[in-house]
């Protein structure tokens, strides 16, 4: 989902929620979305999420409540927030907060898809981290 596409839209103003639990982001093209940190933390770009290929993907659950504690500017064309869980290894590129933003519905479809799948609520406890070595975690 990540990536930065040249001419693509860009934000023009972005504002933490902390009471609601959104990031409303309003772009270059006119487009205002307002994207629950659950699903930026559910979804977030790091290694620790998506894992290091196709198929490696980590189901994160237990993030309904989680809050954004932190969000710093990556040049250009990103931000790097911090979530109350401590996850802060995601960098989110305009592209990808647009593409939170704009599917948001097939997004939570998809997650809710693959909880029912794995047999997990929503709302588990994520399982203790193993002993991967990458670095990533």
């Amino acid at each position: 989902m990540a990536g930065l596409q040249s001419g693509a839209p860009t934000p023009v103003n972005i504002v933490a929620h902390g009471q609601s639990r959104v990031l409303e982001v309003a772009f270059s093209d006119g487009a205002t979305f307002r994207i629950p940190f659950e699903l930026m933390r559910i979804y977030s770009p790091s290694a620790e999420v998506q894992g290091h290929g196709p198929g490696q993907e980590v189901l994160q659950t237990g993030k309904r409540e989680v809050e954004l504690v932190g969000l710093q500017p990556v040049g250009n064309y990103a931000v790097q927030p911090t979530f109350s869980d401590g996850h802060d290894s995601g960098i989110y590129s305009w592209d990808l907060l647009y593409e939170l933003g704009a599917r948001e519905a097939q997004l939570w479809a998809e997650y809710e898809a693959r909880l029912a799948a794995a047999g997990v609520d929503r709302d588990a406890p994520m399982p203790e981290k193993g002993g991967h070595a990458c670095g990533s975690h």
